[in-house]
């Protein structure tokens, strides 16, 4: 079986998950419940690592989130830098954040990833949210291949006992 992912209607069902992100949203704030706050931690100048961030950042805004952008110099410390994702994690408005990877050399990714409170571990790197995802148990999953499972199912491709293979861009 062949998926060319152009003939799911990617742009028509992005829109539509948007939509219903946006209006889930509206209801919360015609609660009075807290609207939901997006961060994101971006160290260095890496063009696309900007771009990526800036279109969570514009998402964010059009399905009524808040967001947070820390914009770090390359040269900051390792020390620095957990520092800022402490804050982060004990920030009661921010509900999650990602640290948006490559990271510079004298920084440890790992090191970084298990700083961030799994709670707030949205794009789900952490080990307990890896763990979590492996045992079937309720957690953050990585945006690519959950966006890549909810497109599969809102087209109707069942997926249940076959191999897939991912070809992608990045």
């Amino acid at each position: 079986l062949w998926i060319d992912f152009g003939d799911l209607g990617i742009k028509k069902t992005s829109a539509q998950i948007k939509q219903e992100i946006a209006d889930r949203v509206a209801k919360r704030n015609s609660q009075g419940l807290k609207t939901p706050h997006l961060a994101a931690i971006l160290v260095g100048e890496d063009g696309a690592s900007k771009t990526y961030v800036g279109a969570k950042v514009k998402a964010c805004k059009k399905v009524g989130f808040e967001s947070s952008l820390v914009e770090l110099p390359a040269s900051i410390s390792e020390a620095e830098l957990l520092s800022e994702i402490q804050k982060l994690n004990q920030n009661e408005a921010v509900d999650g954040f990602i640290v948006q990877l490559p990271l510079p050399d004298h920084i440890d990714e790992q090191k970084v990833i298990n700083a961030v409170h799994p709670a707030k571990d949205v794009d789900g790197f952490h080990p307990v949210n890896v763990g979590k995802l492996v045992l079937g148990l309720p957690t953050f999953i990585p945006a690519t291949p959950n966006g890549i499972v909810e497109l599969l199912a809102r087209a109707g491709v069942e997926t249940e006992g076959k191999t897939c293979l991912v070809i992608g861009r990045s």
